[in-house]
């Protein structure tokens, strides 16, 4: 983003409280931590439940923010900043609107493509996956990290150039309407739905409503424009359908990562890029044939887990409609790494493999990584904290009783269940076989990682993951610092 003081003071509708010195500076970046606040950007002061963004103005202003915005008046000590730096501060009445509308304003100058990527599991590692592969032949901004909120949104877009030709965009998701609300302001001109599954299914009540709140972001795209659905996902068709993509004249393309055989689909639900040949090596990596309408290419997928083939080939699909060939694709694909919390297998300090999926988890997720775990070489035990699940209303104890069914079919040695809800868990395994004395309970991250302490053995490997909330990346840096 590059925009002066007083575009921002026009497109924010803000009042000058100090101006800038010259009137006309430029801003070139957003931050709302005063922390992390680089030479020439926007300080947003936020009114947080914890801490208030106006009390750290002086700071970020010292530190060479260009212009300030905030909602309320400021201590003497950030007026005298500004003053003393030539920044300048705008008055707005709620700066999470006014950040909207810079995002808004900067969308209508930006002159590459802007992709949507949303769903209820696999999001974050897809739109790494879509940045990767774009970024082999095109200049690209991406979400950094899983920012797929108010916030994190309308920072993509600020982030990217007027010319980047790629803006690859996560959407998170927390009832209806919500995906589109963002939309009305990335207005994207592609849009990607992973799956739908069973996160968030609590505050959306079933499975075809989560269908029909992720679908906002097919039914966002224009004509002329082009939107990618995983042609195995029970809710394909209804996806399509609730987004009204082939009645408004957008491209469907379908892809697919089973390894099924395409002619096995109906006519109208086809996959045109998808996997075959699909295989894992001794560590959990995924071998396939990458197929697309430009040809055929081997790929030996630089993430662990059957589940990621779905996501390499929804990237693959994306770089299929910017023109990409398949061989680039594909060294993209084999190129590609975890990001943290996301199946990234780290050594713990005694020389064991750990395998940090700690940073989410749904009944998806967790069917995902129990099976990646299940096929990884592990020369001892095999051991997997899980925890709580989020989320899930009516539907907790019945998924934590079927991803106990999981874990107990998954060839572990030992497994942890962490926290109340994690019963579900226990309970599903024993009732599929697994010994009671394999299975232990804890309530907390601390609990779990006592029992690990001391009893961990080098050529051990251990899982551990669950929803965010319960703390589990605790076990993943004890088990790397002290076990």
């Amino acid at each position: 983003m590059r925009l002066s003081v007083t575009e921002i003071e026009d497109i924010t509708s803000g009042s000058r409280l100090i101006p800038a010195n010259p009137v006309d500076r430029e801003v070139e970046g957003v931050c709302w931590d005063s922390r992390k606040i680089s030479e020439g950007d926007l300080y947003v002061a936020f009114v947080g439940e914890r801490a208030d963004g106006h009390d750290f103005c002086g700071r970020a202003l010292r530190a060479g923010a260009t212009c300030a915005l905030v909602e309320h008046a400021l201590e003497s000590d950030a007026i005298d900043a500004a003053r003393v730096g030539g920044a300048g501060i705008i008055r707005v009445e709620d700066t999470a609107r006014a950040l909207v509308d810079l995002a808004a304003a900067w969308r209508k100058r930006l002159s590459g493509k802007v992709i949507a990527i949303t769903g209820s599991s696999g999001k974050t590692t897809t739109k790494n996956l879509v940045r990767d592969v774009l970024c082999a032949d095109m200049s690209v901004v991406a979400t950094l990290a899983n920012q797929n909120n108010e916030l994190g949104v309308p920072n993509t877009l600020l982030r990217a150039d007027e010319d980047t030709q790629a803006v690859v965009v996560e959407m998170g998701m927390r009832g209806p309407g919500q995906i589109q609300s963002l939309c009305d302001f990335v207005k994207p001109d592609m849009a990607l739905v992973t799956n739908v599954g069973m996160s968030h299914i609590e505050l959306l009540g079933s499975r075809r409503d989560i269908a029909r709140a992720k679908a906002e972001a097919l039914g966002a795209v224009g004509e002329g424009g082009c939107v990618f659905v995983n042609a195995s996902d029970d809710y394909a068709r209804e996806l399509l359908a609730f987004g009204q993509v082939r009645e408004r004249g957008v491209e469907a393309i379908l892809y697919d990562g089973s390894g099924a055989d395409p002619l096995d689909y109906p006519s109208d639900a086809c996959p045109s890029v998808f996997a075959a040949d699909v295989e894992t090596d001794e560590e959990g990596f995924p071998r396939f044939t990458l197929c697309t309408p430009a040809g055929r290419v081997p790929v030996h997928l630089g993430l662990r887990g059957l589940h990621n083939v779905h996501n390499a080939a929804a990237a693959a699909a994306v770089g299929c409609a910017f023109g990409l060939q398949p061989a680039l694709i594909a060294r993209a694909l084999e190129g590609a790494r975890p990001a943290e919390g996301r199946q990234n297998v780290l050594e713990a300090a005694n020389g064991a493999t750990v395998v940090d999926d700690a940073y989410n988890a749904n009944p998806d997720s967790m069917r995902a990584s129990l099976a990646m775990f299940s096929t990884m070489k592990v020369a001892g035990r095999r051991i997997a904290v899980l925890g709580e699940m989020g989320e899930l209303g009516e539907e907790s104890a019945a998924a934590h009783e079927q991803v106990g069914r999981l874990a107990a079919a998954a060839r572990l040695d030992r497994l942890i269940c962490v926290g109340e809800r994690a019963e579900g868990i226990a309970s599903g395994a024993e009732s599929c076989g697994m010994a009671p004395e394999a299975i232990s309970r804890v309530p907390d991250a601390a609990g779990a990682c006592e029992l690990l302490r001391g009893t961990l053995e080098a050529e051990d490997a251990v899982l551990v993951k669950a929803s965010h909330a319960v703390g589990l990346d605790a076990v993943v840096k004890g088990l790397c610092a002290s076990c």
